[in-house]
């Protein structure tokens, strides 16, 4: 889905390269198509939506 020039190479991962990252707000567009968010949720191309992975408050490291 790649419409980037040279578009990305086939692996058996496929990882899609970055075309926009927007630190300051928080998100990364991908090459594929898909929204990657900074707490780990995506919007995917296809409309499909990926759930945050958080981590459990009582399992963080509390600093001292």
């Amino acid at each position: 889905m790649c419409s980037h020039q040279p578009s990305c190479p086939v692996t058996d991962t496929r990882t899609p390269h970055i075309v926009s990252a927007h630190p300051e707000q928080g998100w990364t567009l991908l090459c594929d198509g898909a929204i990657v968010f900074d707490d780990t949720g995506a919007l995917l191309a296809d409309g499909r939506i990926v759930a945050p992975h958080r981590v459990p408050a009582d399992q963080l490291a509390v600093a001292a």
